[in-house]
């Protein structure tokens, strides 16, 4: 039987060892979560309790003030600092987003950052009416900002239907992150072929980290140096993926924003790591690993039992 209905399990230790990305076995993926939170509806998130013991009904000034400031203070830091290096980063944009806030889909275009496909605006897919339509509508306005097929996706809220994978597949996706099982790439099912679940990360991920956790404003660089530190080890028999997990509204805040540039600066001072976006690894794997999900293919329509 398998575990879950998309991906057989397998030890990461069983895994055919692959060859790393130009010699470098850490490859780093700075995913940038950019996001329109309405102002009429629920804020998916908050920094601040409701007050007075009662749920916020719209508006909810605090927590939507939280998110915009991100989005016009937190990202101009972000891509400062990045430019500034010479670092490309993976969007993962509500598609609406374009339409909301154009100076700042401009923004990622002229940093030439992939464009990530993550729901129309942020709302988890199990709560949208038409799923695949919905899908299809943000895959298009991203293609249309961008004029290239987007071809990875993470779903808002990392949320599915049992019919996601298949939905994304059949439009195009390659390359799906919310199945956080590994630090590499593996081959999934759909009904419309193999596709690959990607890595992502609730660990180095600024919403568990600062919002969920509360920790101290360095714990972001603690924990990629005390990653770093495994990954050195295991990366000598099989390469890793380094997920960073960001958020304006959180990384960016000038006491963080200082401690991500910490971060990025230890990881470039290694000769071990290479920074690449969703679809560069993608493709990376695809190459290495060889198989084009030949060991899923024969379950397109179920799991065996």
């Amino acid at each position: 039987m398998w575990s879950n209905p998309r991906i057989p399990f397998q030890m990461a230790s069983e895994r055919p060892p692959l060859p790393p990305f130009q010699g470098r076995p850490i490859m780093v993926n700075v995913a940038v979560n950019i996001e329109y939170w309405p102002f009429d509806r629920p804020m998916p998130r908050g920094v601040l309790p409701p007050p007075h013991g009662r749920p916020s009904d719209p508006p909810d000034v605090p927590n939507f003030a939280w998110v915009e400031y991100g989005l016009r203070c937190g990202m101009p830091r972000l891509f400062s600092m990045l430019a500034a290096r010479g670092l490309r980063a993976s969007a993962l944009m509500n598609a609406q987003v374009a339409d909301v806030y154009p100076g700042l889909a401009d923004a990622v275009l002229r940093a030439d950052w992939e464009l990530v496909g993550h729901g129309w605006f942020q709302q988890s897919l199990k709560q949208v009416d038409d799923e695949e339509a919905e899908i299809v509508r943000s895959l298009r306005r991203l293609e249309a900002l961008s004029g290239k097929p987007v071809r990875a996706w993470l779903g808002p809220g990392i949320g599915e239907t049992p019919e996601t994978p298949d939905l994304l597949r059949k439009h195009g996706i390659e390359f799906l992150h919310d199945w956080l099982v590994d630090d590499l790439p593996c081959w999934m099912r759909t009904r419309h072929g193999p596709m690959l679940a990607m890595p992502y990360t609730f660990e180095l991920n600024d919403v568990p980290i600062y919002a969920v956790q509360h920790n101290s404003t360095d714990e972001i660089f603690r924990r990629v140096e005390a990653t770093l530190a495994v990954f050195e080890r295991e990366g000598r028999d099989q390469p890793r993926v380094l997920t960073l997990a960001l958020h304006p509204h959180l990384i960016g805040v000038p006491h963080v924003a200082h401690h991500f540039g910490r971060v990025l600066d230890l990881l470039l001072g290694r000769d071990d790591v290479v920074f690449m976006t969703s679809s560069e690894i993608g493709d990376w794997f695809v190459e290495a690993d060889g198989t084009h999900g030949a060991a899923v293919a024969a379950f397109a329509d179920g799991a065996p039992g």
